[in-house]
């Protein structure tokens, strides 16, 4: 079993919506959701071109998937996590576009946020205690001979080249495209995802995901807000933490709730 923390939109976000559709899961519930109908793109190549993010759930990684070191359980880490995003603040990503990032289309800032920067930072400094060191197999699926120096480092230190000063927050919608298929996608991308992106990203909670088995799909196991539930701040007039422009109720809880998953007690 491994798990990984993320950001993930509230369930009730209209993104997680148009996410789960793109992709064609659910990342809260896992199951299937049925793929848009977007003229010239077979479903069949969708299905195709969306199988790696697919897997993995709508997310941005901020510390990657891990196996508990063996005298940790899964009761300690998610206390540990909900006293580390009791300390934190909600703050918000002021735009995010469509954009590619090497080879993958996915959501970016328009302008890098510092405040994601540390607080990703900040996760792996406060939690990296509890994940297993790598194996030999682990370290040489990442392929170190193609890393810079920098992130050979961190796949050493932190499990995970592209952590620290190498940290991008990256939403990934598709798997690795060539250029030709890229210019296919992207204009369904921007049609389905940019009339969603006019306000600002609340970044108001972190996820933890977990994976049951090698190669399973990842889901999310609960969502743990940030700050004191006394002390979170609105991010707009009228808006409670969690919740976006255009939705009614409140998307995160009050509180970090384990999600009841399948095959557990």
């Amino acid at each position: 079993m491994r798990y990984a923390i993320c950001f993930t939109p509230p369930m009730g976000d209209p993104l997680s919506a148009a996410a789960a559709s793109w992709l064609g899961r659910s990342v809260y519930s896992g199951e299937a959701v049925e793929l848009p109908s977007i003229a010239g793109l077979a479903v069949s190549e969708m299905a195709f071109y969306t199988a790696v993010p697919r897997r993995f759930g709508f997310h941005a990684m901020i510390m990657a998937p891990f196996r508990l070191r063996p005298d940790m359980d899964e009761a300690q880490l998610l206390k540990a996590m909900m006293l580390f995003t009791s300390g934190e603040t909600p703050f918000q990503i002021e735009r995010l576009e469509v954009a590619r990032l090497s080879q993958c289309w996915g959501l970016m800032p328009e302008v890098p946020s510092q405040s994601m920067h540390l607080l990703a930072a900040r996760v792996l400094q406060a939690l990296d205690r509890f994940r297993a060191p790598l194996s030999e197999d682990d370290i040489e699926r990442a392929d170190p001979d193609r890393l810079t120096a920098p992130q050979f480092t961190n796949l050493h230190r932190w499990g995970d080249p592209h952590v620290m000063d190498e940290y991008r927050f990256h939403m990934p919608l598709t798997g690795p495209l060539n250029v030709d298929v890229g210019r296919r996608v992207e204009a369904p991308l921007r049609g389905l995802f940019e009339p969603l992106l006019t306000e600002p990203l609340l970044i108001g909670s972190l996820a933890l995901f977990i994976e049951h088995e090698p190669g399973a799909p990842m889901r999310v196991h609960s969502q743990h807000p940030l700050g004191k539930i006394s002390a979170r701040p609105r991010a707009k007039a009228g808006l409670s933490v969690g919740q976006r422009p255009g939705t009614d109720t409140l998307a995160t809880p009050p509180v970090a709730v384990t999600a009841s998953l399948p095959g557990r007690p």
